[in-house]
């Protein structure tokens, strides 16, 4: 019986979820058949003394020449947009897709949300609601939960799911997401089916990524293997 062969790993984004899924595969890899193909960062000194220089990518156009089986993005949603379909071309592309309702001082937002946020520190607002479009290029490192949200149900898409986004300073270190699914309307009860769903998340304070996020990574690397030029959604 021939060995199972080991399914490489490139790594696009060197934050707190790219360090630790980059240490978990150095670390734990092999005994799951993993190893880095390559990491890429915006700003390649973070690796410095952390990543062997080998394994570093300098231009990410030059991913293909590593061979990965699978490429897990945790840099920033425009990654995807300009990389998303060239990673599918060559490797199984695994999705970051995650957003909460946080601690005002959690969110990275734009435009007109920046001053609605820092009037929140003063209490629970709701900061957008509304098609879900919209609101991506202003929370683009908070929606993900949401665009993920709006692929998986493809019949409604962007602009028909709706998002909230909510900052609240009463919870420090909770990252929440709730999701209410609304079936139609029985024309002879007037009866309205609905599944509500609420996650909470520990986090600490100030920070963007929950805690349970990083396993939950881990995990859902481990369960993708050969979904065949699909994006995954964890």
């Amino acid at each position: 019986m021939s060995e199972e062969r080991s399914r490489r790993i490139g790594i696009v984004g060197y934050g707190h979820i790219g360090m630790y899924l980059v240490d978990q595969i150095l670390q734990e890899g092999p005994q799951y058949h993993l190893e880095l193909a390559f990491v890429w960062n915006r700003s390649m000194e973070k690796m410095d003394g952390k990543v062997a220089p080998h394994l570093q990518l300098h231009d990410l156009s030059e991913f293909a020449k590593r061979h990965a089986d699978l490429i897990v993005e945790v840099a920033h949603p425009c990654i995807t947009r300009d990389y998303g379909e060239r990673f599918l071309s060559t490797a199984d592309f695994l999705g970051l897709k995650i957003t909460m309702t946080k601690h005002p001082n959690s969110f990275k937002l734009k435009g007109q949300l920046v001053e609605l946020n820092q009037q929140a520190l003063n209490g629970r607002a709701v900061l957008y609601e509304g098609p879900v479009r919209s609101l991506c290029h202003l929370a683009p490192n908070n929606v993900n939960t949401m665009a993920a949200g709006c692929m998986a149900a493809h019949t409604l898409g962007f602009d028909s799911v709706i998002g909230a986004l909510v900052a609240d300073p009463s919870i420090p270190d909770w990252h929440i997401v709730d999701i209410e699914v609304t079936g139609p309307t029985n024309e002879k009860t007037g009866q309205v089916f609905t599944v509500k769903i609420s996650r909470c998340n520990p986090a600490a304070p100030s920070s963007v990524t929950g805690s349970a996020t990083f396993i939950s990574f881990w995990s859902s690397l481990l369960a993708c293997k050969g979904h065949g030029g699909r994006v995954y959604l964890c």
